[in-house]
C-alpha cells in the first residue's frame, strides 16, 4: 500500500527487496479468464484519413494491414517487453475505424488468456503496433500524423479484480 512515509518504486511488482528489477513470480496465482482492452489514435491530414479509409492505395488496405499487425505484436509482446510474461493468448481482436472526431483513425485491441497474469501489455502493444503500422504505410503522403491517447481501457480477472477507465 503506497502512502506519503512509502519509499519511491515500494508497489513496484518488477523490483525486488535489493532494488534490482526482475520477473515476478505467478506461481502462486489462480488461473483464471483474464481480458485487457487498449485504444489509441493517429492524427491525419484529411486527405489522408481518405486515402486509409478508401483502401485503394498503393499499399492496399492498410488498415487490415494494421489489425493483423497489432494481433502479431500481441502475441510476441514478451519478446518486446522486458520481465513480461510468455502468454498463451485465447483470442486477440483489433479494430481500427474512424475516429469519432473524424480527425484520424482508432485502433481498438482485446485480448484474452486464460492464465495466471493479465494480459494488459498485449492489448496496449496491439495497440501501439497497429498504429505504427498505419503511420508506416501513410508516411510518404502525410509526415505530420501523430500518434496519441494509447491507453488501457478496463481489464478483468485475476487477484487486483476488474478495472475501468472512467
Amino acid at each position: 500500500m503506497s502512502g506519503p512515509n512509502t519509499p519511491v518504486g515500494a508497489d513496484l511488482t518488477h523490483i525486488d527487496a535489493e532494488g534490482r528489477a526482475r520477473m515476478v513470480d505467478v506461481s502462486d496465482k489462480a488461473t483464471t479468464t483474464r481480458e485487457a482492452t487498449a485504444r489509441g489514435r493517429i492524427a491525419m491530414r484529411p486527405e489522408t484519413l481518405v486515402l486509409a479509409l478508401s483502401g485503394g492505395g498503393k499499399k492496399g488496405d492498410v488498415r487490415a494491414v494494421a489489425e493483423i499487425a497489432g494481433v502479431m505484436a500481441a502475441k510476441r509482446t514478451s519478446d518486446l517487453i522486458p520481465m513480461c510474461h510468455p502468454l498463451m493468448l485465447i483470442s486477440v481482436k483489433v479494430a481500427v475505424r474512424p475516429s469519432k472526431d473524424g480527425s484520424g483513425l482508432e485502433a481498438t485491441a482485446t485480448a484474452r488468456t486464460q492464465g495466471q497474469t493479465g494480459v494488459e501489455m498485449e492489448a496496449l502493444t496491439a495497440v501501439s503496433v497497429a498504429l505504427l503500422t498505419l503511420y508506416d504505410m501513410l508516411k510518404a503522403v502525410d509526415r505530420e500524423m501523430v500518434v496519441a491517447d494509447i491507453a488501457l481501457l478496463a481489464k478483468s480477472g485475476g487477484a487486483s479484480g476488474d478495472w475501468s477507465r472512467p
